[in-house]
């Protein structure tokens, strides 16, 4: 019986990755960046832009999938009655590392979801990335082994569960009657973007298949280590499936370092900047997708990381800390100022990691 649950449990994994692999597919036929069809990271980072909390010009348009994720989750979990306003757990602490994870992702050029993207399409820089994006999150676990625990949730009103559900039905609002009040890219892979009510409707499925099976890129890596579980893996290796499939029918695999879009080969910070990524989200409890669905469940804690990465974000465009892609004239690469930042982010993760520690009792 228990054999039986557990393999229901594992399809259903698989199917919500397949249908996120083809979700990101799809919307990169419809117009989203090429590697870009679904990507937490470059998603608020083009978010801030819009909103005009940073002034890279060719990265500025509030994407409809942000919300639509968050509000497919939120439907779902009312429907299944899942919806839970709580938070409380270390919200300050939680804020300062999903600030750093964006950087770290912005150094790569892309979270744990386009990496995966990336790999797919034969980029061997996202590849190299996944090694330590894996030694991340071997790190995180290190602390988990040993009791690294932020504060426990509380049970908090139905208002503060509504707040970011509410914000993302504004986003969207604003973003489908064409708000003046925005930025728009006029270039780039900000003026990239899918139809706004179908890349809304192809996120919200996204939000409700990821809620409805839990997946989660950090907690598939996560749990291998920790309880050498698979399960939660296979999700990842659904959504890689698919995307090679779709990159092989299209013609547009080529595994190489170079040709890739936004994308640089700047190996060691590449494999750095998912390093933090990986050691942040598995601090967390779970990757950036993961962590909008849980916002759009009630969990404040989570709605506190997605604005503490939206910060991260406008941050690394103000001072010049996301790596830059290649193109015809230069190689791309992670700035100085990246660099410094993508340590910096290691030091900090690492005090909060050996001072959230639970004193074992004598």
């Amino acid at each position: 019986m228990r054999t039986k649950s557990i393999s229901k449990a594992t399809l259903t994994v698989i199917i919500a990755g397949a249908i996120a692999g083809l979700a990101a597919v799809i919307l990169q036929l419809l117009g989203n960046p090429a590697n870009m069809g679904l990507c937490i990271a470059c998603f608020l980072r083009d978010i801030a832009g819009g909103l005009k909390l940073h002034s890279a010009g060719v990265v500025q348009y509030v994407r409809p999938e942000i919300p639509g994720i968050v509000l497919g989750a939120f439907v779902l979990s009312l429907f299944k009655k899942e919806f839970r306003p709580r938070g409380g757990s270390s919200p300050v602490t939680r804020f300062v590392i999903g600030a750093f994870v964006m950087i770290g992702a912005l150094a790569f050029l892309g979270c744990p979801f386009r990496m995966v993207l990336r790999m797919a399409a034969g980029d061997l820089n996202a590849w190299i990335g996944f090694a330590g994006f894996v030694g991340g999150v071997f790190l995180g676990t290190l602390f988990l082994r040993n009791g690294f625990s932020l504060r426990k949730s509380e049970v908090q009103r139905l208002s503060e569960g509504l707040i970011f559900p509410i914000m993302a039905i504004a986003l969207l609002i604003m973003v489908a009657v064409g708000s003046t009040l925005l930025a728009y890219s006029e270039g780039g892979p900000g003026s990239m973007h899918a139809p706004v009510l179908i890349a809304f409707l192809i996120a919200a499925v996204v939000g409700v298949v990821v809620q409805h099976s839990r997946l989660c890129q950090a907690g598939g890596v996560r749990d291998i280590f920790l309880m050498k579980d698979m399960h939660l893996m296979w999700g990842t290796i659904a959504i890689f499936v698919v995307v090679l499939i779709a990159n092989l029918i299209q013609g547009t695999f080529n595994l190489s370092m170079t040709g890739h879009a936004v994308a640089h080969s700047d190996t060691l910070w590449n494999i750095l900047g998912l390093g933090l990524v990986g050691f942040g989200v598995t601090l967390l409890g779970g990757c950036p997708l993961r962590q909008l669905v849980l916002a759009g469940t009630g969990n404040t804690d989570s709605a506190i990381t997605v604005l503490g990465m939206l910060v991260g974000a406008a941050f690394s465009h103000n001072f010049g800390l996301a790596g830059a892609p290649a193109n015809a004239e230069s190689a791309g690469g992670v700035s100085a100022n990246g660099r410094y930042a993508v340590l910096l982010g290691f030091a900090v993760l690492l005090v909060i990691a050996f001072t959230n520690l639970k004193r074992k009792k004598a």
